[in-house]
């Protein structure tokens, strides 16, 4: 679920941005110390970057990862004004707080950069660094410059308003922790990002028009945030869940098993603050679930002062090594790690190790509800994939109330699902495929659609509507893999090579609209 990088430093140009301020604003406009859910903290908002449609096209093409954005977006048609958003919301315990975003607004006077516009409500993906925020385009050592560049680039300097929020516990949220993967949770910060958003906004700019994706984390976030305003019977004209871990119960039982997903001595520190804090019954103390040697301060690691390379490097955390390679007791030999998966097998490999992460009570622990209250997807895929019914597992009882399975009977407007069938972060068929089997009938009727990006890409025509993405994936998988082999298209995968073409696709998704 980690973040991803495309673009990078080449993109920070004096030419073509205008800095009216920087990320915190806060001298600007009437302030609100203790804001409602959805009420801006600042009003109106800080402008903090101005793009112009020549400027940021000459950005782009002033270096080769540009280039090839532009051709997946094409030329910018709208200037976007950048404005950073702050607002209330709630955290995990529904206590309330606060958290701050973009909101990328186009100008101009094109047919489709002023009037009414549509909004596009966007979720990011995993990041582990606290100063995360989408509104510092400008500023190429923000961690979430090359998402904020690709956002401007592929949906607002197309004509689409743009509401991303950092979420609550980053950038200047006075939430010490992060409510990671928390679907009730996070669909509240969408929703009342949303609204904050809508509250700036001048009378008459936005359209009725309501369109909602994500990617990764975002992705399930995008998701949950469908089946909230559809539950409240709130609008959605389209969403686009990408490459999201939505199915959670099935997905952490397919780690705990042995599956062990790239990035996930990351993503479980996130994942376990973030249910404790929530439901309080994870553990009593973070050295009943992680080994000593990374347990203490583990609470406040991430999100943090460190990005993915420093919070290994500093031994802060294990890389890759999820679990002990001493099996927690004989029967798990064969799944410590797990054999006879074929191309996965060494990946998975890297999962355990002697210097490892959770400790073996915890995955032996797991591991026996897992086989006395199977799920219905994993380890051996039922008629009827669903949660287990009767969890007694606390970590698993916290997935399976935050597993997009559950609580509803799918979409009931037009969703994209969009990811690559050889993900080795987010698991294409334990959440996309799994999904779009749960639904079929949706499938069928082309409510939803499924969308592999690492599928063959087949002829161009009107019958193949994602020809250009899957044919620009396969070209930049293929043009890796020569420079770099085949170690660096996995490491890449989820990070890097599916976002641009999944976004693509949900943007031409969108337009069908």
């Amino acid at each position: 679920m980690r973040q991803f990088k495309l673009l990078g430093a080449a993109l920070v140009a004096p030419l073509w941005l205008a800095a009216c301020g920087g990320g915190g604003g806060d001298t600007f406009g009437t302030q609100v110390a203790a804001p409602a859910r959805g009420q801006l903290m600042q009003s109106p908002p800080a402008i903090i970057t101005s793009l112009t449609p020549t400027g940021f096209t000459a950005s782009l093409n002033a270096s080769p990862t540009g280039q090839g954005l532009l051709q997946l977006t094409g030329t910018p048609v709208c200037g976007v004004d950048v404005q950073y958003i702050k607002y209330g919301t709630v955290g995990g315990k529904n206590e309330a707080t606060d958290a701050s975003g973009v909101l990328m607004v186009p100008t101009g006077t094109a047919p489709q950069c002023s009037g009414a516009r549509p909004i596009v409500v966007y979720a990011h993906g995993t990041n582990i660094t606290k100063r995360y925020n989408l509104a510092e385009i400008a500023d190429s050592t923000n961690p979430a410059n090359s998402e904020s560049v690709l956002l401007a680039a592929m949906y607002a300097a197309q004509g689409y308003i743009v509401v991303a929020p950092n979420y609550a516990g980053y950038d200047s949220s006075s939430l010490s922790y992060h409510p990671y993967v928390n679907a009730d949770q996070q669909s509240k910060d969408m929703i009342d990002a949303l609204a904050a958003a809508k509250s700036a906004l001048p009378a008459g700019k936005a359209s009725a028009k309501l369109f909602v994706t994500g990617y990764s984390q975002g992705g399930f976030v995008a998701m949950a945030t469908q089946r909230a305003l559809q539950l409240a019977g709130t609008p959605v004209t389209a969403s686009a869940p990408l490459s999201g871990p939505y199915a959670m119960a099935a997905y952490l039982d397919a780690i705990f098993y042995g599956n062990v997903a790239l990035g996930s001595t990351a993503f479980a520190p996130l994942t376990t603050n973030s249910y404790q804090q929530a439901y309080g019954n994870i553990y009593t103390t973070p050295a009943d679930f992680y080994e000593t040697t990374f347990a203490t301060g583990i609470e406040s690691l991430v999100p943090g002062n460190f990005d993915f390379t420093t919070v290994f490097s500093n031994g802060k955390l294990p890389q890759t090594a999820l679990f002990s390679s001493t099996p927690p007791a004989p029967p798990f030999a064969g799944i410590t790690p797990p054999t006879g998966t074929g191309a996965t097998d060494a990946l998975f490999a890297l999962g355990f190790g002697t210097n490892n992460l959770i400790n073996n009570a915890t995955r032996l622990a797991y591991l026996s509800d897992a086989i006395a209250h199977p799920d219905g997807a994993v380890p051996s895929p039922t008629a009827l994939p669903l949660p287990a019914a009767a969890p007694t597992n606390t970590i698993r009882i916290a997935a399976k109330l935050n597993d997009l399975r559950a609580g509803w009977t799918g979409p009931t407007t037009p969703t994209l699902l969009c990811g690559g069938n050889a993900d080795p972060t987010v698991f294409f068929q334990v959440n996309t495929a799994l999904m779009a089997g749960i639904w079929s009938a949706k499938v069928a009727s082309r409510l939803v659609t499924v969308l592999d990006v690492d599928s063959a890409p087949g002829t161009p025509g009107p019958t193949n509507p994602f020809f250009a993405a899957k044919a620009g994936f396969a070209q930049q998988k293929a043009a890796l893999f020569a420079s770099a082999g085949a170690n660096a298209v996995v490491q890449s995968y989820h990070g890097s090579l599916v976002p641009p073409f999944c976004n693509a696709a949900a943007r031409g998704f969108f337009s069908q609209f």
